[in-house]
């Protein structure tokens, strides 16, 4: 019962949310398609061969590219392509960012706004259903559905580029369906999942508490008291530091706090907590090596950071299940 409550909550919140986590990236997607695809095929059939050029001290007029780049050169393209064609998605996942912060703040303020809390309260669905629903949908089912699209926007515009390739006589499709990252590449992406939904607790735990008691502007609130907080923290450690010469611990650990409960959602903050496994997620001669990207992502929940964020989202979360049960504004 619980798990098909579950589901249909879910698609209660897609069904409400559709344009901004599905038609937004999905219509930014093709853009990037069209535009991109645009520019790449321009680019490679009007500037990417000269007029003329000296192969083996041999001058070939409008030669092809097939005649130009040796065997060797080709892979090397090829394996470039399939190591970092998924970049050309990055627009995505910064809109995912916004789009997570957005959802996660209006969650709960906008069914006491439009008093559509009467009606939900009034069906056999609990307050931490309803909630921890809204918060998989944030850090589960938003980015899943980015993934996807982003995916299917970067096999798009790494087919175009090909085709444009193969216009100047250089065929990279063999050696791109070839590859094994063509294939794992997307899949090392959806193994991040789980590492971003721990980092991204905190933060939606956050929002979705401050969209549970906030009166009005919750965005005011939901940025506005962690960054006066930690002013006024600064402030308080400027002034110890000039009378006695001492500061406080307490104000490098609330910079790490505010860039948690506010930056968690953006996909590999990890690395930012982590400055000794960004040594792991260095470009090579072949593109960006995901495989150790995503080793290096899972080394990042060895930490304590990770686990301490996970404790204050859950936190956070049931003093908003706990908030809603109460919050009489209906």
């Amino acid at each position: 019962m619980n798990s098909n409550t579950m589901k249909w909550l879910l698609r209660r919140e897609f069904w409400e949310h559709k344009g901004s986590m599905f038609w937004a990236p999905l219509i930014v997607g093709s853009l990037l398609v069209v535009l991109l695809g645009c520019t790449i095929t321009y680019g490679i059939m009007q500037h990417g061969i000269p007029a003329h050029v000296t192969v083996n001290g041999q001058t070939l007029d409008h030669a092809r590219l097939d005649q130009i780049l040796p065997e060797e050169a080709k892979l090397v393209v090829a394996k470039i392509a399939t190591g970092m064609y998924l970049g050309a998605s990055a627009p995505l996942f910064a809109i995912l960012v916004g789009v997570v912060f957005f959802y996660c703040l209006g969650a709960l303020y906008d069914e006491r706004r439009d008093r559509s809390i009467l009606f939900w309260k009034s069906l056999p669905v609990s307050d931490p259903m309803t909630v921890l629903s809204k918060a998989a949908m944030a850090t589960v089912v938003a980015p899943a559905i980015t993934l996807v699209l982003a995916v299917a926007t970067s096999l798009a515009l790494l087919v175009i580029a090909c085709l444009a390739l193969s216009t100047q006589g250089l065929n990279l499709f063999a050696s791109l369906l070839a590859s094994s990252d063509l294939y794992l590449s997307p899949l090392r992406l959806a193994a991040l999942l789980p590492v971003y939904v721990v980092w991204a607790l905190p933060t939606v735990g956050w929002l979705i508490l401050v969209s549970s008691w906030a009166k009005s502007k919750p965005f005011l609130w939901a940025v506005g008291v962690p960054v006066v907080a930690l002013v006024i923290i600064k402030w308080i450690n400027a002034a110890l530091e000039n009378f006695s010469g001492q500061t406080l611990l307490l104000s490098h650990y609330a910079s790490d706090v505010v860039a948690r409960i506010l930056g968690g959602i953006v996909p590999g903050i990890w690395f930012t907590f982590q400055p000794a496994l960004q040594t792991g997620v260095r470009p090579t001669e072949n593109g960006v090596d995901m495989s150790g990207l995503v080793s290096q992502s899972y080394l990042s929940l060895a930490g304590i950071d990770a686990w301490i964020g996970v404790a204050m989202g859950v936190l956070m979360l049931y003093a908003a299940i706990r908030m809603r049960r109460w919050r009489d504004e209906g």
